[in-house]
């Protein structure tokens, strides 16, 4: 028998998750500021919570198996955005943001996320409905993705301006300085863009660059459209408050990219091992699926999901307090 949740509750689940992202929406127009670490770390739990219960909801009026895999789904999501959030950090320093203001843009930068991640989520179900080999696609891709994850840096990474981003400096009159969080201002009497313009436009191009990573990771763990962009809200909705929660921890946090890159390259591997046991492509094997390729469960992908990114924060945790007492133990 098919899993499948009351529409009433996929309805009534995305009504109110739409009602909290406005109301989170109005609260940083209304009164914009920097957060505590308070603050940021009662949101980064309220949001945690929330998408716990939102799980335990799902094993109640589904079953186990669903709920893993919004689980699953969520966790790849949130670390993924983790990495998203460190490229906000060098955007916002590169193009200077003042911290005042950073709310705004960051949840401008979720909701162009969410829409770019909703057309995303859109076509790629239509695409796995309808041609089954997408999978090798998808599996071969992110296998590509956890190298390159594995093999760069953050820190070497070109913070030059993107051809966009130089095509529109040439083309449109930008202000040297920003004008609170306004896109447009007014100088000697004309209208003229802020320095806001080009930041919006750098995270919205930064947010498609990650959609076209964490769409294929998802699927690799579900292939319901609603799961995945429960997945998504959650994960994205808590990003804006752990900006602040992690601050300049995410430098020190060496080994998280090895993490998250093994994620995407083990879902990588289960999508390819998926794509082979459901084999229909008539030039592999006459059409006929691998008996030999397993089918990996929700369940083991929740496991080494959570393991990898423990693993990865733990060496990291480490590193930064054995390079503390050699640092130490230098100046003495």
């Amino acid at each position: 028998m098919e899993l499948a949740l009351p529409l009433w509750f996929e309805v009534g689940s995305l009504v109110v998750l739409t009602l909290i992202l406005v109301a989170d929406l109005l609260l940083v127009l209304k009164r914009p500021h920097v957060p505590s670490m308070r603050e940021a770390t009662l949101w980064v739990v309220f949001y945690v919570t929330l998408a716990l219960i939102f799980a335990f909801l799902m094993l109640i009026f589904s079953n186990g198996e669903f709920a893993g895999q919004f689980l699953a789904g969520w966790l790849t999501e949130y670390s993924l955005s983790i990495d998203n959030l460190f490229v906000f950090v060098i955007i916002m320093t590169r193009f200077k943001v003042p911290k005042k203001y950073q709310q705004e843009v960051l949840m401008v930068g979720i909701i162009i996320a969410l829409i770019l991640r909703g057309i995303f989520i859109l076509l790629g179900a239509q695409l796995i409905e309808n041609f089954s080999w997408i999978f090798y696609i998808f599996g071969a891709f992110l296998l590509y993705t956890a190298y390159q994850q594995a093999v760069s840096k953050h820190e070497d990474e070109d913070t030059g301006d993107s051809f966009l981003i130089k095509l529109i400096r040439r083309r449109v009159a930008v202000s040297d300085d920003y004008d609170g969080a306004k896109v447009r201002t007014v100088i000697d009497g004309k209208k003229i863009f802020t320095p806001m313009l080009i930041v919006f436009i750098a995270i919205g191009s930064t947010d498609l660059l990650f959609a076209l990573d964490s769409i294929p990771a998802i699927f690799g763990i579900t292939t319901s459209p609603f799961i995945v962009f429960t997945a998504n809200i959650f994960a994205l909705m808590g990003l804006r408050q752990l900006y602040f929660l992690l601050g300049g921890l995410l430098e020190k946090l060496v080994y998280l990219h090895y993490g998250i890159a093994f994620i995407l390259a083990f879902i990588g591997v289960k999508l390819v091992s998926h794509a082979l046991h459901t084999n229909q492509v008539p030039f592999i094997n006459g059409g006929e699926g691998f008996a030999w390729a397993p089918e990996i469960d929700t369940w083991t992908s929740l496991s080494v999901i959570i393991g990898s990114m423990a693993v990865a924060t733990v060496a990291s945790l480490i590193k930064m307090r054995s390079d503390a007492k050699r640092a130490l133990t230098d100046s003495k």
